[in-house]
C-alpha cells in the first residue's frame, strides 16, 4: 500500500503537552507562525517569521500540529 504523507501516526515527531524550542520559519495564510520539528509542520500563533520561541503542542494532526507559545 502506498503512503502518500511523509509521516503516519507512529512516525510523528511531536506528542501533545511536550515543549519544543522552534523558529517560526515562514507564515501561514491564517496569520500563525509555521515552525517545523524534523520537518513535521507545527502552526503558532501569535508570531512573526524568524521568532525564536517555546512551544507547547496543543494538538496533532496526521500531517501537523498547533501549538502554543510559552514564556
Amino acid at each position: 500500500m502506498f503512503n502518500k504523507g511523509k509521516f503516519n501516526k507512529r512516525e510523528v515527531p511531536v506528542k501533545e503537552g511536550e515543549v519544543y524550542d522552534v523558529t517560526i520559519e515562514d507564515m501561514g495564510k491564517g496569520g500563525d507562525g509555521i515552525a517545523r520539528v524534523e520537518g513535521f509542520v507545527v502552526f503558532v500563533p501569535e508570531t512573526q517569521k524568524g521568532d525564536q520561541v517555546k512551544v507547547k503542542i496543543t494538538s496533532v494532526k496526521n500531517k501537523f500540529a498547533f501549538g502554543e507559545k510559552v514564556e
